[in-house]
């Protein structure tokens, strides 16, 4: 196949798999492309804090000679991808981005990884974040954050902020994150890519360093909907290793990528999600308003609903998320507190402060809201919102605590666990984009992964890619 690097890296996830299959592009090829373009174009972005390529070009050649010997494992077998710099890594630095853990190499693999490399994923490096998970675009952390490659002046997002530059900009064809309160699907919205926090208990969150045990979620961060699915099919499912993950089937995820919404009932809790002030940007509910409409004339029904406490769920999803945080950074804050990066250390010492009655608190409401998100969903087959209030802020002057301050359009349904996606939603009239999020029940991600596929076949927002 004779192409350019740069066509090579902006290839889908499906499209290179087709092409890797039928041995019309080589793995080799493939990796060269992307490490090249990594060469070219990270030093702007600073997506990697850990880059493989002796190891990556390896992996090619010998998936290359076991696609050409006839074993080829499947649509993931040959597919350069990154990882979020705190899923554990057997032989391989895995810092977190925090001067706690700078030289820490794990002696296994996460579970998600040991799977993605069984189905015979490229491994390109590890990516940049917020120190662990929380800390924000901080330059006192390990590494220097990452940059949006819409606009360098701004972040990417967080925690999986170099997972959404990375994969944005054509560094690899898909990435792992996680997602506590929105640092899956807030990079997705900030970047415009493809970014699902599936149902908790999904997806397996052995040997990936914790943040909010309760509230943690792994997930696939793509350019399409279609790419999100392959990578989930291959991390999804029961972990004996991780007693959180639910023994249920794993369907193929593949049969939902059906471009149909007749019929389908859609939810919109305007009350919180849009309303307009200081604290949202008009031309975000502009936009999901026009996808709604989008929506409607491909044949769903869109309904208002409400869900009746969901204000409180920003709270309760802070107070839950700092509590258990503290508990696992305790003994580190209180031997080498100088250790942690200014943004992440004030935010884990505000969770020693909370009480016991704080957390009991916090868990009540967290079972009242995920009794009235299943009481809406009963009526609806999905919820839509905004991804975000805002575009992607400054990184000059952005402050961590800045996330504790107005709406989180992500957070409730980290405390409801439910499966929500971010797709690309449109842009500003400035170019910077805006996220759509879809919400669905329990275990339900082919009915989420359905409607986005839909929306984006018709929105084909996922065409337009970022100047960098």
């Amino acid at each position: 196949m004779t192409t350019t690097s740069s066509e090579l890296c902006y290839l889908t996830i499906s499209q290179a798999a087709s092409l890797l299959r039928e041995r019309q592009l080589s793995p080799v090829e493939l990796t060269e492309a992307f490490l090249r373009r990594i060469a070219a174009v990270d030093g702007q972005l600073r997506a990697f804090v850990t880059l493989l390529p002796e190891r990556a070009m390896e992996q090619a050649r010998r998936t290359e000679s076991e696609i050409q010997s006839g074993h080829y494992r499947g649509p993931l077998h040959g597919i350069p991808i990154g990882l979020k710099d705190l899923y554990d890594t057997s032989g391989i630095l895995t810092t977190a981005m925090s001067r706690v853990t700078p030289d820490r190499i794990p002696d296994q693999d996460a579970t998600t990884v040991a799977k993605l490399d069984q189905a015979g994923t490229i491994l390109l490096g590890k990516l940049a974040m917020h120190e662990f998970a929380l800390g924000g675009a901080d330059p006192t952390s390990l590494f220097p954050p990452a940059r949006n490659p819409w606009d360098l002046e701004r972040i990417p997002g967080g925690s999986s902020s170099g997972s959404g530059a990375a994969v944005a900009a054509g560094l690899c064809m898909g990435a792992l994150g996680s997602d506590t309160g929105g640092s899956i699907r807030g990079p997705a919205s900030f970047c415009s890519i493809v970014g699902f926090k599936t149902t908790y208990g999904r997806v397996s969150n052995y040997g990936v360093v914790p943040l909010s045990w309760s509230q943690d979620h792994c997930g696939p961060m793509t350019w399409t909907v279609e790419d999100t699915a392959l990578i989930l099919q291959g991390i999804a499912g029961h972990d004996p290793k991780d007693p959180t993950t639910a023994d249920v089937p794993v369907p193929d995820y593949s049969q939902s990528l059906v471009d149909d919404i007749k019929g389908m009932k859609i939810g919109v809790p305007r009350r919180y999600f849009f309303q307009s002030g200081p604290d949202v940007e008009p031309e975000t509910l502009a936009a999901i308003e026009e996808a709604l409409k989008v929506m409607t004339s491909l044949g769903a029904e869109v309904h208002d609903v409400e869900i009746p406490h969901i204000e409180y769920a920003r709270p309760a999803n802070q107070v839950i998320m700092m509590g258990e945080a503290f508990a696992f950074h305790e003994h580190n804050l209180k031997t080498r507190r100088e250790d942690y990066g200014e943004m992440v250390r004030d935010r884990f010492l505000l969770g020693g402060l909370t009480t016991m009655g704080d957390y009991v608190q916090a868990q009540r409401v967290r079972q009242l809201i995920k009794y009235e998100m299943d009481q809406v969903l009963q009526e609806v087959d999905v919820m839509v919102t905004p991804t975000s209030p805002k575009p992607a802020p400054m990184l000059e002057g952005y402050s961590g605590a800045s996330t504790l301050l107005g709406p989180s359009f992500t957070g409730p349904f980290n405390i409801s666990g439910l499966p929500a996606i971010s797709v690309p939603g449109g842009f500003t009239s400035g170019r910077l984009p805006i996220g759509l999020q879809i919400v669905g029940r329990p275990f339900d991600e082919p009915t989420v992964l359905r409607i986005a596929y839909t929306y984006q076949q018709a929105s084909r927002w996922f065409e337009q890619r970022p100047p960098v």
